[in-house]
């Protein structure tokens, strides 16, 4: 029984070594990896600093880092250039949480 696994161990060694290597060529290629990825461009001036945040060219969101306060957004919400101001990136929306069934 010995002598049965090593021939077959022995064959597969054979083998693996005759195969040849997988060329470098043959590695997949990835187009485009950051087209999901917003582009942000970062604005620094005296009193404050600017982030703007764009898809596909188009600007969606503005990050504005007063230098002493509290950042607050100007998100375009339905795609129209209009901005409305948002204190923080919560959508406000809660999930319920009632209770239907209790054992």
């Amino acid at each position: 029984m010995r002598l049965l696994t090593l021939v077959f161990l022995a064959s597969l060694t054979f083998t693996a070594n005759a195969a040849e290597p997988i060329p470098a060529s043959a590695t997949p290629l990835v187009e485009d990896e950051a087209v999901d990825e917003p582009q942000v461009t970062i604005t620094k001036q005296p009193v404050q600093k600017v982030e703007e945040f764009r898809a596909n060219g188009k600007l969606y969101m503005i990050k504005v880092t007063p230098k002493h306060g509290v950042p607050y957004y100007l998100v375009d919400d339905k795609g129209d250039g209009k901005f409305a101001r948002q204190e923080g990136l919560d959508s406000g929306v809660r999930v319920p949480r009632w209770v239907i069934f209790k054992f």
